[in-house]
């Protein structure tokens, strides 16, 4: 059952629901669905789909009996809206480091930048990041990364429904994207870079959507937070 302000019960919360929240920027997933079992007292808690700490928005959050839907959640369409900055390129492909690299991106049109997306949009193959989670041997490929080990990461087939250029301002260039499970957003900004024979990487990401779960409807964790208080507040002892 899906949980909003409007029918916010603490007892179903406990046996099973479904939870929407705009995660905080800086904030692991892993953060907030530790803050969120500790303020609510669930007992099981966990997240359907992962989002960067330097991503904020949209991050579902299932608890008791509803834990069994994580799956089918994670495999629902996203939507995302954000910022890629060209002329420099990352080793993260985001700003969690520094630029390596730097290029001239001036003669840069917004109609070169309209057909470089059409070329990431469809049934892509993709690269992952190096600094991601995923497994390589046992250890996530961030922790090779960061630790100046060279690996390499494999393609893997993504599907971008959408990428639509919706503001142009150099070397600001911002975006709308839906995708299919398993789409690194940075790995797209990076690639697009690559498409205008350039560099770029991902600036700002926002997750407004996840299959039918909107951004709109999502607790911040202060408003759950006090929500939780207002409930344990109204409980009467008995007499």
């Amino acid at each position: 059952m899906l949980i909003t302000p409007a029918n916010f019960d603490k007892d179903t919360i406990l046996q099973g629901s479904v939870l929407l929240f705009d995660k905080p920027f800086t904030w692991s997933s892993f953060q907030l669905v530790k803050k969120i079992k500790y303020v609510s007292r669930a007992k099981k808690v966990g997240h359907a789909g992962t989002l960067d700490p330097l991503a904020t928005g949209l991050l579902v959050i299932c608890t008791g009996t509803q834990t069994k839907t994580i799956s089918t959640i994670q495999d629902a369409e996203k939507e995302y809206t954000g910022t890629i900055v060209l002329g420099s390129s990352t080793p993260s492909f985001d700003l969690e480091t520094e630029p390596d690299y730097t290029f001239d991106y001036f003669q840069i049109t917004k109609d070169q930048v309209i057909a470089a997306a059409l070329t990431l949009t469809g049934e892509i193959n993709q690269a992952p990041p190096v600094y991601s989670a995923i497994k390589l041997s046992g250890v996530r490929a961030y922790e090779h990364a960061r630790n100046g080990v060279a690996v390499e990461m494999k393609l893997r087939p993504v599907t971008v429904r959408e990428f639509e250029i919706t503001g142009f301002n150099l070397p600001e260039v911002h975006f709308r994207i839906t995708c299919s499970k398993g789409t690194y957003i940075r790995s797209i900004a990076s690639d697009l870079g690559k498409a205008l024979n350039n560099g770029a990487h991902l600036s700002k990401l926002v997750r407004t959507r996840i299959g039918e779960f909107k951004l709109e409807d999502a607790f911040s964790v202060a408003s759950f937070e006090a929500l939780i208080k207002e409930n344990n507040e109204n409980i009467q002892e008995p007499s």
